[in-house]
């Protein structure tokens, strides 16, 4: 039986190689201009954001109300689900994708809500700021760890 975080852990990387199946560019970790902090945010080829939220059981859904804050910040929502989690919590408007190991399956999709211009351009510079400042850090972890004590010195 996974644990919890491993739950969550196997749920994320499955989602994730789903998005790059679909040709969607996944961050993990997104947080938003609300606050929030998105489990993915991914860039479809169209220009359009989805935001998926992981959700490891039961529980977790229940104690999480909120997911519809998440609206404002894509153009369609989904939760991401292991096999064993029971769909009829989930709302019918969001959409569904559900894994089994390292296997996801889109099985429903979202209802869909146009994000306001100037919002999507503001979230697509964020998203490429995030994209480019991770790639760094793997890239030169030493290098990027520098700067910021720098910045901080400032």
């Amino acid at each position: 039986m996974l644990l919890r975080d491993d739950r969550t852990a196997a749920i994320r990387l499955a989602t994730a190689r789903l998005c790059l199946q679909l040709s969607w560019a996944p961050l993990h970790e997104v947080t938003l201009a609300n606050g929030r902090r998105a489990d993915i945010l991914a860039l479809r080829p169209d220009g359009g954001f989805v935001c998926i939220e992981v959700k490891s059981g039961v529980a977790d859904f229940l104690a999480d109300a909120k997911w519809p804050a998440y609206r404002d910040f894509a153009d369609a929502l989904y939760f991401a689900v292991d096999s064993d989690f029971p769909q009829h919590f989930l709302p019918d408007d969001v959409g569904l994708i559900v894994t089994a190991g390292l296997e996801a399956a889109l099985l429903r999709d979202s209802a869909t809500h146009a994000m306001p211009p100037a919002r999507r351009r503001a979230l697509l510079r964020h998203f490429a700021t995030l994209a480019a400042n991770r790639l760094a850090l793997a890239s030169d972890p030493a290098g990027m760890i520098g700067l910021r004590a720098a910045l901080r010195a400032d």
